[in-house]
């Protein structure tokens, strides 16, 4: 029996999936897990896609989204738009 890993990228297949799965981990997680969520809708793109469309090399973004990475906050909004995707902010409910 073949077993394979989950990989959320396969499943990141529509810009309402993506941007759900996003909402959801900038709601529940912390910097490292949003960093990790931004990288697996990144790789569903196309990582050499968003690469190209940002300026980075393929090996660059890929260590800037890596596990345990502190990318730039410019590199960040460069990947969401990239992606087409942004953040909004709404107040914290009481």
């Amino acid at each position: 029996m073949n077993i394979s890993k989950f990989d959320i990228a396969d499943y990141l297949d529509s810009n309402e999936m993506i941007a759900e799965y996003l909402n959801t981990v900038l709601e529940e997680g912390d910097d490292s897990a949003i960093i990790t969520a931004i990288g697996n809708v990144a790789k569903a793109i196309g990582i050499t896609k968003i690469a190209e469309e940002i300026g980075l090399s393929r090996p660059s973004l890929y260590k800037a989204l890596s596990d345990g990475a502190k990318p730039q906050f410019a590199t960040i909004m460069k990947v969401l738009k990239a992606v087409g995707e942004q953040i909004k902010v709404n107040p914290a409910s009481a």
